[in-house]
């Protein structure tokens, strides 16, 4: 018996009719020739109950029908033979009709018994219009007569009436917006993963994220989404089971015919019938065609396709899902993480920039029966209709004068994370109206992350057109610059190439008597109030006094420095944190008045860079007796650039050649210099 949450009972109190329970789901998963929406609905309409007692009695019915109604592979001469002795026969199954004009007729095609010449009344087809654009699931009444089967190119199946398994009301956004409003936030976001059968209490934030962008192809018109990852992730499941406006091409075998338009019919292809179509395996996607790819590419660009002299529209999605057969790291190391796409996709850089997001498949977990959850989720088919419906909206509006991009992102990247963004605020706000700061920020590094991963394949690829991927963003108008990595490129600890947020700084002390050269980073924050608080218990002897001098130069100088801000009346709490065996913080004072000019100056350090040397009370910077053993350890730990004092020039005479090339080695006269040479531009 399910144990009721707070979500449960607001979901039963706000989706009455449209709930399920997705434990009940699980019970029928792949016994029968339906997917899982079909299986849903029946479960809403006979299970919609917190009563065991209905819900046993619901199940029943279920089953009785689906084993009844449904045509397993080679018992379709059955089921027709049903029909012939009966008169009649119900069945479940996805039900097309197209105009025959020869007999000015409509006929009906039903997969399952392979019949594609069923005759069907135009009544019908008027009521049910889905059935002449893609079909839709029903209960169906299929009738035989024999009098019509003696006749020459009879059609003696007919649809004798049919009952929708799919939604077929429209109307069905406003319900879902209204309900929305009587969740909180984290509520609405753990009941959709709910909806699509995981327990998010068993999920990490970041997991939680990816899950959610997996969802924003269904809400957002022409969105290019790639996903790579282990395998068993349920990468293809979404696209399979949850959502009939969803299309699943398996093996990536397609055909320029299929996916777009049929030249000889003129029949459109399938980013025209469905809101997403996704490959699946997508190292062996391939196409009838040599210039499948390149159709592909133009219509992943502007949504449109020529074939012959009509150009022509549409707004179907495109997922590519695949596996990686090694981890992440190995990846990198051999190539990039484009590698296991097929060879005319995978160094073609045009084709990536197409991609709004790349999905790190490696932060969704496994599914295993801890992840599915056993409480209610909305019915597929009415969730599926709602993300339909809000494909015609968008949220980029939200974003105006609110948010405001770095220099480093181009036209395309700008658009494709504001599609995601659009998408995610979509998911979070059905129904529009004010979206928080928070929000509008989750979606935001969401959204830039997963463009930036895309970028920096590009620029591993070797393209110097993509060699800045510094992505950063500022909230409001006096926010502060915040810059957006990848996981995946580096850890916590690791220099990395991005820009430092305010007030931190790598720096290497030079050591001295007995201790080594070590790398450190300063943290600060600038707060109301004065003076200087060193968090780190005990405060290391050499450290405090480095400070001392850093703070006093900085009071000294501060026209010069910080311009008409007083650091007088501003308080600084600092922390060192050091990465080697030495901690001392020994002589890094030119280090951390950077730190305390950045904290103040809400500037960021450039990336990959460490600050080298100590400043004393006058002002002067002190000179540094090992430079070529701290450069040669700046290289060791990743850094990309090196400032330090102007003295050490003649001493670098002794860095060997292949050390002077890997690190852009810049040198400084006075604490003015150093800090104009060692913030962003």
């Amino acid at each position: 018996m399910m144990e009721m949450d707070r979500i449960d009972g607001i979901a039963a109190s706000v989706f009455d009719g449209y709930l399920v329970r997705k434990d009940l789901v699980r019970t029928f998963s792949r016994q029968f020739p339906v997917p899982t929406y079909v299986v849903e609905f029946l479960l809403g309409r006979y299970c919609a109950s917190t009563e065991q007692d209905e819900i046993d009695e619901g199940l029943e019915i279920v089953q009785r029908q689906l084993r009844s109604r449904t045509v397993k592979a080679g018992e379709e001469e059955l089921f027709k033979a049903r029909a012939r002795e009966n008169g009649e026969v119900k069945i479940i199954d996805l039900l097309t009709a197209r105009l025959d004009a020869r007999t000015d007729s409509y006929i009906a095609t039903l997969p399952s018994l392979r019949l594609n010449d069923v005759r069907i009344s135009p009544e019908l087809v008027k009521a049910h219009e889905r059935m002449l654009t893609g079909g839709f699931y029903a209960e169906i009444s299929l009738d035989y007569d024999a009098a019509i089967a003696l006749e020459s190119k009879g059609r003696p199946f007919g649809v004798a009436s049919l009952r929708e398994i799919q939604l077929s009301k429209r109307e069905v956004l406003d319900t879902f917006a209204e309900a929305r409003t009587a969740f909180s936030t984290e509520e609405w976001k753990e009941f959709l993963l709910r909806s699509i059968g995981i327990e998010p209490a068993e999920l990490s934030q970041r997991q939680r994220d990816a899950l959610m962008l997996r969802m924003v192809p269904f809400v957002e018109r022409n969105y290019n989404l790639v996903e790579l990852g282990p395998r068993g992730t349920g990468k293809s499941h979404l696209f399979q089971q949850v959502s009939p406006y969803a299309h699943l091409i398996s093996g990536g075998k397609a055909t320029v015919a299929q996916m777009f338009v049929n030249n000889a019919s003129g029949q459109r292809g399938l980013v025209c019938q469905y809101d997403v179509v996704c490959f699946d395996e997508v190292s062996g996607i391939s196409f009838d065609q040599k210039d499948g790819v390149n159709i592909m590419k133009g219509y992943m660009e502007s949504g449109e396709f020529s074939r012959g002299k009509e150009s022509i529209r549409a707004d179907g999605s495109i997922v590519l899902v695949g596996n990686f057969e090694v981890d992440v790291e190995h990846q990198q190391r051999i190539g990039h993480l484009f590698g296991p796409m097929p060879p005319e996709m995978k160094d073609d850089t045009a084709f990536m920039d197409r991609i709004h997001a790349f999905l790190p498949g490696w932060d969704v977990p496994k599914i295993s029966k801890e992840l599915l959850t056993d409480h209610f989720g909305l019915v597929s088919d009415f969730l599926s209709e709602c993300w339909s419906q809000l494909r015609n909206q968008s949220r980029v509006n939200v974003l105006q004068n609110r948010v405001f991009f770095g220099g480093a992102l181009s036209g395309r990247d700008t658009n494709a994370v504001n599609k995601t963004v659009s998408g995610l605020l979509k998911l979070l706000y059905p129904g529009g109206g004010d979206v928080t700061e928070t929000d509008v920020e989750w979606a935001v590094r969401i959204a830039m992350e997963a463009r930036r991963r895309v970028k920096e394949q590009q620029k591993r690829i070797g393209a110097a057109e993509f060699r800045n991927t510094h992505f950063s963003y500022v909230m409001g108008a006096d926010g502060v610059e915040k810059f957006v990595s990848t996981p995946e490129l580096q850890s916590e600890n690791s220099i990395g190439g991005d820009p430092l947020e305010p007030g931190q700084v790598w720096t290497i002390s030079p050591g001295g008597g007995e201790e080594h050269p070590g790398l450190y980073r300063i943290e600060i924050n600038e707060g109301p109030g004065s003076g200087v608080k060193i968090l780190n218990k005990p405060v290391p002897p050499a450290f405090k006094e480095s400070m001392g001098y850093a703070e006093q130069n900085l009071y000294a100088r501060s026209a010069h420095l910080v311009g008409d801000k007083d650091p007088r009346h501003h308080e600084f709490t600092v922390q060192l944190r050091a990465f080697d065996a030495s901690k001392s913080g020994a002589k890094i004072g030119v280090a951390a008045l950077i730190g305390l000019c950045t904290a103040l100056l809400k500037k960021s350090v450039r990336g990959g860079l460490i600050v080298v040397g100590e400043i004393n009370l006058g002002g002067s910077i002190e000179p540094v007796h090992n430079a070529v053993t701290i450069a040669e350890m700046a290289v060791e730990k990743g850094a990309s650039a090196l400032l330090m004092p102007v003295a050490c020039r003649r001493q670098l005479i002794e860095l060997s050649d292949d050390m002077a090339t890997k690190v852009d080695i810049q040198f400084y006269s006075d604490s003015r210099d150093v800090l104009l040479k060692a913030v962003t531009e």
